[in-house]
C-alpha cells in the first residue's frame, strides 16, 4: 500500500512540474479581474505534508500577459487602458501579493527596426511602472521595467497580431 501511494504522490508531483511550464496566460480586457490577477501571479507550491518527491516538482512561477494596447509608435497609456492598469494595481496591491516583486514585461510585434521596437517595448514597461507607481501608490521597488522587444512573440505566424504587443507580469521573489 505505501509503495502505490508513493507512486501516486510521483505522478501528481510530475505532472504538476510539467504544468509548471506552460505559457502565462493572456488575459483579453473582459477577463482581466482583480480575482484572476491575483490566481496568476501567485507563485504555487506543493504542498505534501511531510512527503518529499524523488524529484520535487518545480513552483508554477507567477505570470499573466495582458493587452495594453499603445498607439503605434508610441509609450503613451491609454484612457482605455487605464481600467486594467488599475486592476492590476489593486490585485499587486492585495494581501496576497503583497510579499512580491514583479518584473513588468513590455513586448512588441516584429514590424520594423529590431532595435527600435527593443527601445519602444522598454518605454512601455517603464510607462506602465511610471502609471503604477505614481496612480495607485506602488512601492517602485517592487517592479522592475524589462524591453523584451519582439524576441517572444505569442503569435508566430502573424507578426503583427496585437497579442504580440503586451505587457507581460512576471511575479520573480517574495
Amino acid at each position: 500500500m505505501k509503495f502505490k501511494t508513493f507512486i501516486a504522490w510521483s505522478a501528481l508531483a510530475s505532472c504538476m512540474a510539467t504544468g509548471a511550464q506552460t505559457q502565462a496566460p493572456v488575459l483579453q480586457e473582459s477577463e482581466v479581474s482583480e480575482k484572476a490577477l491575483v490566481d496568476a501571479l501567485t507563485i504555487d507550491t506543493i504542498k505534501t505534508r511531510g512527503f518529499v518527491p524523488a524529484e520535487p516538482a518545480k513552483a508554477k512561477p507567477g505570470k499573466v500577459s495582458l493587452l495594453i494596447t499603445f498607439p503605434t509608435n508610441s509609450a503613451a497609456i491609454t484612457a482605455g487602458t487605464k481600467a486594467t492598469l488599475d486592476t492590476l494595481g489593486r490585485a499587486v496591491k492585495s494581501d496576497a501579493l503583497s510579499g512580491f516583486s514583479f518584473n513588468i514585461e513590455g513586448h512588441a510585434d516584429a514590424r520594423g527596426n529590431p532595435e527600435r521596437n527593443l527601445r519602444l517595448s522598454q518605454m512601455r514597461a517603464e510607462a506602465v511602472v511610471a502609471y503604477l507607481v505614481s496612480q495607485m501608490g506602488i512601492l517602485p521597488q517592487r517592479l522592475t521595467p524589462v524591453g523584451k522587444g519582439s524576441s517572444e512573440p505569442l503569435n508566430k505566424t502573424r507578426i503583427d497580431a496585437p497579442e504580440n504587443r503586451r505587457v507581460t507580469i512576471v511575479t520573480i521573489r517574495a
